[in-house]
């Protein structure tokens, strides 16, 4: 049985969370196998909100990684801007809950389930709160709109909180981010390519991984 510590030392120590956004099913179990061809083992499933039959496919979705790679990655769910929908994730088996924002009873209720807790902010005054609530991380966002000098600012008073750097992270930016502060990143469409996936080409998505992973050397 995975615990939370584990959890945390993966996410510290692989800095790379993947995030699918809108794929479920077979085509995101084809896609966390490419990723962990190129060395990527974290992935979060995120919420559509605008879809009501998106809490259930992603819920499934989280299961059937389990089933399937469980062994091998950790999953968890993204966009998660409820308590209910902390439960649905819990249940399924996510490993952590990341949202777009900061949210007291969402943070709450994933700490009680004893799941991660990766809440999102853009200000100091958010970033502390959820920190004082109890996230274990805090996902800067959007990072690449917020821009490099506005981080380095936050950064010099505010050290003491585990940031990831979300929104518009790319090949190009992620090196910057890491030497800014940010303990890690979480990567959307330019590693989780849904044109890619459509069309087969899991080498590439895999060649890509290998990219951000090498990246994360430099």
């Amino acid at each position: 049985m995975i615990n939370k510590e584990q959890v945390i030392c993966k996410i510290s120590s692989e800095k790379i969370i993947a995030i699918a956004r809108g794929i479920y099913g077979e085509q995101c179990i084809n896609l966390a196998k490419a990723l962990y061809d190129g060395g990527i083992s974290l992935l979060e499933i995120t919420y559509d909100q605008s879809n009501s039959q998106s809490v259930q496919e992603t819920a499934d979705t989280i299961q059937a990684l389990n089933s399937a790679l469980g062994d091998k990655m950790m999953f968890g769910a993204g966009t998660v801007i409820s308590a209910q929908q902390v439960d649905v994730a819990a249940d399924a088996g996510a490993k952590f809950i990341i949202s777009p924002n900061t949210d007291e009873s969402v943070i709450a209720e994933t700490i009680k389930r004893g799941v991660v807790s990766i809440p999102g902010a853009a200000t100091p005054t958010e970033i502390l709160a959820a920190s004082r609530w109890g996230a274990d991380f805090v996902k800067l966002f959007p990072s690449a709109q917020l821009g490099f000098d506005y981080i380095k600012s936050i950064r010099a008073p505010i050290n003491q909180v585990k940031l990831l750097a979300t929104g518009g992270v790319n090949l190009d930016n992620i090196g910057m981010f890491l030497k800014l502060g940010m303990v890690g990143v979480g990567v959307g469409g330019n590693l989780c390519s849904k044109k890619l996936l459509a069309e087969g080409r899991y080498d590439e998505i895999t060649a890509t991984a290998k990219k951000f992973v090498a990246a994360l050397e430099i």
